[in-house]
């Protein structure tokens, strides 16, 4: 592959085709593993395609008839098997192949341990964690169901399904459900239905079978692709024993077909028995509540206030009448006792008083200025004075001077 060449001068065609095969023819061998399909055998060949069990890859690979039928089991259309290929190029036809030197099938011992590895990889990644799956909802308006080609877990789903609830509505896309092809229609039923708005949960479903027959289901693509799923999604695989790694990953694990139309859509005659039930019960929370507060409308309308409130006015009125005559008796005493004080100090007062003095036929001498005369050495002649009678007054001018 390292001679020089120009449009002046190419190499022809076959030269160029001697020079890939003898590159190729330099690679050497290799142990590959993959799953048998399009198995045929022409003459002393057989010929098959040898499929990568986890991306979408897959080689031609020519078996010499007698390498074929050493291998024991014989192997068949979907077998996974380890195969000792080395490459080889045929310049005549331009193609590439691998030819088959030794073939050895994969035990179920070996599957296992290949399972268990990867299921010990998807809980450390916590693929499987609880917190991670999603809740179905009560009703969903459409089903998509993956299953096989008129299969019996078609039937179980969708009989068992309309029998709980008649008015459900699926959509079904029938996909292989084993056999190197299982995988990339279930991945891509799978990835249509969670594209469709109208679909709002996600079952596939499949029958018993054999660890063979289940293993497109414990594939790494698939059970990505369910985690990557926005729509909830409900595994139905096999029978109760039967546990492929796609019930790790799924929303909801359902034993089998049946169990998956009985966790997906509820029974409405158990519908209908939970609303009778429910409706009941309210009757009679709200029947007792209306027997409580009559009991305690009653009690209420026959207290006294409200059995004769006439009679409460009366006597409220009663009380009224008898504090105002308390209170008048009280401002009369308090009256009575307020004026026999006061006739006491007026009697004092006139007691002590001048004027009752005067009354008497005494008389006040008095200066102009008001002052009391007191003695009469303390007059001179000439001096006006005045002279106070109990009723009016005279004015008097000392005429002679004092006898001592």
């Amino acid at each position: 592959m390292t001679a020089k060449t120009s449009p002046e001068q190419p190499l022809p065609i076959r030269s160029v085709l001697q020079m890939v095969a003898q590159w190729i023819g330099k690679l050497g061998t290799v142990w590959a593993e993959g799953q048998i399909t399009e198995l045929s055998s022409r003459g002393g060949t057989v010929f098959l395609t040898l499929r990568d069990p986890v991306a979408n890859v897959s080689a031609r690979v020519t078996c010499p008839r007698g390498v074929y039928e050493a291998t024991v089991p014989r192997p068949v259309d979907g077998a996974r098997v380890v195969v000792l290929i080395k490459p080889d190029f045929w310049v005549n036809r331009g193609s590439f192949a691998f030819t088959a030197l030794e073939m050895r099938p994969v035990g179920v011992g070996e599957l296992l341990a290949r399972l268990e590895r990867l299921r010990q990889v998807i809980v450390a990644e916590g693929l499987a964690n609880a917190e991670r799956k999603r809740r179905l909802p009560f009703l969903p308006g459409t089903i998509g169901l993956i299953c096989g080609r008129d299969s019996a877990a078609e039937r179980d789903v969708l009989e068992n399904a309309r029998r709980r609830w008649p008015a459900v509505r699926f959509k079904v896309e029938p996909v292989a459900v084993q056999g190197p092809y299982a995988v990339g229609e279930v991945t891509e039923a799978l990835r249509k239905f969670d594209a469709d708005g109208e679909v709002e949960v996600i079952v596939i479903a499949r029958g018993g079978g054999s660890l063979e027959d289940l293993l497109p289901f414990s594939d790494e693509s698939l059970v990505r692709a369910v985690v990557a799923c926005r729509t909830p999604v409900v595994s139905a695989i096999g029978h109760e024993q039967d546990s492929p790694l796609l019930d790790l990953v799924a929303d909801v694990r359902a034993s089998t077909p049946t169990d998956a139309a009985k966790k997906v859509v509820p029974d409405v005659g158990e519908q209908l028995t939970l609303v009778r039930q429910l409706r009941d019960r309210g009757r009679r929370v709200v029947t007792g509540r209306l027997d409580r507060e009559e009991s305690w409308l009653a009690a209420v309308r026959s207290r006294p206030s409200l059995a004769d409130p006439v009679r409460e006015v009366e006597r409220r009125a009663e009380q009224a009448e008898a504090l105002r005559d308390r209170a008048r008796r009280s401002l009369s005493s308090s009256l009575d006792r307020a004026e026999d004080s006061l006739e006491h100090l007026r009697a004092r007062l006139v007691a002590l008083s001048p004027a009752a003095t005067l009354e008497r036929g005494y008389a006040i001498v008095q200066h102009p200025a008001g002052d009391v005369v007191r003695r009469a050495a303390d007059l001179a002649p000439g001096q006006p004075l005045t002279v106070r009678f109990a009723d009016d007054r005279v004015p008097v001018v000392v005429s002679e001077p004092p006898a001592s």
